[in-house]
């Protein structure tokens, strides 16, 4: 049996990942290979163009809303709702082992991501710069790769840390503790 491609909008460690291993694991698909597009945009695109077979991505969070990203990249294509589906979100602050609250300058994430902190960020980081990147687990990437200064802090999945060799600062950091994102599992 040939592997199945499937396109997610996030890297190695994102939600996204979580997602779609989650998706196979519910779908008893066990022969796939995934490809990390990181943006919504490039996974319908792939879809468009064949390079992908099943495309994930996420559309609505409970404590974030509509993932607008999302929206605006469905509306310039055409595909199949596969299925749609849920996996619980748990956000971790992640930093560059040796840091220390007091090192944090600016703490950088996906819109979504500060979005679903936003009260934990105001009460606990109210001086701290808020930069929007373009995927969790590839912002913590870049901060591994020193894209990112010492002095910045992540918002990404657990998984993250180990990953990329990161430390974790505090995890659940997300408001609401019951905090799911709907994903959609799309087709051509």
């Amino acid at each position: 049996m040939e592997k199945i491609k499937i396109g997610i909008s996030g890297d190695e460690g994102s939600f996204s990942e979580q997602a779609a291993v989650e998706y196979c694991r519910k779908n008893q698909i066990t022969e796939y290979e995934l490809v990390y597009l990181i943006s919504v945009e490039k996974v319908l695109n792939s879809l468009e163009n064949k390079k992908i077979d099943l495309g994930i991505f996420p559309i609505e969070n409970s404590n974030g809303g509509v993932v607008i990203e999302s929206i605006y990249a469905m509306s310039r294509y055409i595909f199949k709702i596969k299925d749609i589906f849920e996996i619980p979100v748990i956000h971790c602050l992640l930093t560059k082992k040796g840091v220390s609250k007091d090192d944090i300058k600016s703490i950088a994430s996906h819109d979504q991501a500060l979005k679903q902190c936003k009260m934990y960020l105001k009460k606990q980081w109210s001086k701290a710069d808020l930069k929007e990147t373009e995927d969790t687990a590839k912002a913590a990437r870049d901060l591994s790769e020193g894209k990112l200064g010492n002095e910045t802090a992540i918002l990404a999945p657990e998984s993250c840390a180990t990953l990329f060799g990161l430390m974790i600062m505090e995890k659940g950091v997300q408001d609401l503790k019951f905090n799911f994102t709907s994903f959609l599992a799309v087709e051509k």
